[in-house]
């Protein structure tokens, strides 16, 4: 059986074209803010562990 060999780069390149677009649209959020809100959740658990034990 012949195998196509073009095949799976036209659908990666329109991956690649379709996330490129979409990529330009996107808010952008420094990862230092998502570090800054992980950390901030975590002492608003242990902080609010502390105040109401179970």
């Amino acid at each position: 059986m012949a195998k196509k060999k073009g095949e799976g780069f036209h659908s990666a390149a329109g991956l690649i074209r379709y996330f490129d677009d979409e990529d330009n649209k996107s808010p952008k959020i420094p990862p230092w803010v998502v570090v800054g809100l992980c950390i901030g959740s975590a002492v608003l658990v242990s902080v609010a562990a502390w105040l109401w034990p179970m």
